[in-house]
């Protein structure tokens, strides 16, 4: 059962979901959505030091991207066909009893914006900064400014409170991140 604007706000309330800062329910909140704003730091692959991604080798994910911080007055450009790590302002943290879901505006995927590749997923009792897989699909550069709405949550209800929910995970990767965190693929076992 995803959640309506009505629950949402009472989750809000009660503190069940946490967002900081508390978001303007004016202007983020929709029927069955939360829009979240952009934060200020993106990651990018430095592509012209490493010419591939090669998960086995020693190089870490994390050393061959770069960070690029813009104000919240200044834009960052996302070029053609480029992919940038992104998060948004606002933190969030779930209860053991729902799953939130990630989805770009529709607004913004009309210009060729993507927000998510395949992670779109947060699982209960998560809690961070949610990281945003930007890419630019179109044909023309997108000039992104910090604060604006940039992606939708949507919260559904689990049939029961999760035995293991995210914070207790043994491998709980991207748990209270605070920035755009890489991969950690790596860290998994690929073979």
């Amino acid at each position: 059962m995803v959640l309506s604007d009505r629950d949402i706000r009472l989750y809000l309330k009660s503190g069940a979901i946490k967002v900081v800062p508390p978001p303007d329910l004016d202007k983020q909140l929709g029927a069955c959505t939360l829009d979240m704003r952009l934060g200020n730091v993106f990651k990018l692959f430095e592509h012209s030091k490493y010419p591939i991604l090669d998960l086995k080798s020693e190089v870490s994910i994390d050393d061959i991207m770069k960070s690029i911080e813009v104000t919240d007055n200044e834009c960052f450009i996302l070029q053609p066909g480029e992919f940038a790590l992104a998060m948004t302002k606002e933190s969030l943290e779930l209860p053991d009893n729902l799953v939130g879901r990630i989805d770009g505006r529709s607004s913004l995927g009309r210009l060729g914006l993507i927000i998510h590749g395949t992670a779109s997923t947060f699982e209960p009792g998560w809690s961070g900064n949610p990281t945003l897989e930007l890419s630019n699909i179109g044909r023309m550069p997108i000039a992104l400014y910090p604060g604006m709405r940039i992606c939708s949550f949507t919260f559904e209800m689990l049939s029961s409170t999760a035995e293991v929910p995210y914070r207790i995970k043994v491998r709980a990767k991207y748990m209270n991140q605070a920035e755009p965190l890489p991969s950690k693929i790596t860290d998994d076992d690929l073979i």
